[in-house]
């Protein structure tokens, strides 16, 4: 369990301190995760947006995954080699479900519903109902939980195979 807390914390703080740090640069970064009434009050993302959408949310993307396989990889070498799948699973589920539970509840509630920095409202979108979304950023927190999920397999599965 405590491998699932060091590591999950790890990969909370970097991921969201990169969400931090690329919502201060370009709200529109991240158009596509904010409610729709905020999405509509805005021209969708041009070229260039969902260019830099991309080559960052693959970087993005791998440290989601390569934390949770990295760490149950450790587990396995680390208890000889001889782990079941689903010992495994869980530590690559719980490692992934830490940063959804930091990313729910401190960036998404927190920041984003009730402190709502400047920084993360995109220009021609103040006021709008999504900011105080609650409902939007707990559905994501399940989507997010099914994410968890196949990182947890995909981390067993890989593992298994090495």
């Amino acid at each position: 369990m405590s491998r699932i807390i060091v590591h999950g914390t790890f990969l909370a703080f970097v991921a969201s301190t990169f969400i931090a740090i690329t919502l201060r640069i370009n709200p529109r970064i991240w158009l596509q995760d904010y409610p729709q009434d905020i999405q509509d009050r805005v021209p969708p993302k041009n070229a260039q947006e969902r260019r830099v959408s991309l080559l960052l949310g693959i970087p993005f993307l791998i440290l989601l995954l390569a934390v949770p396989f990295a760490s149950t990889l450790t587990l396995k070498y680390q208890r000889g080699g001889a782990v079941p799948f689903l010992p495994l699973f869980a530590n690559g589920f719980g490692v992934s479900f830490v940063f959804n539970l930091v990313d729910w509840l401190l960036l998404d509630w927190l920041m984003f519903c009730t402190i709502t920095p400047s920084f993360v409202v995109i220009p021609g979108t103040e006021g709008a109902e999504g900011y105080n979304d609650y409902a939007f950023h707990f559905r994501g927190f399940l989507i997010g939980t099914a994410f968890s999920a196949v990182a947890g397999i995909a981390s067993a599965g890989l593992t298994l195979l090495l």
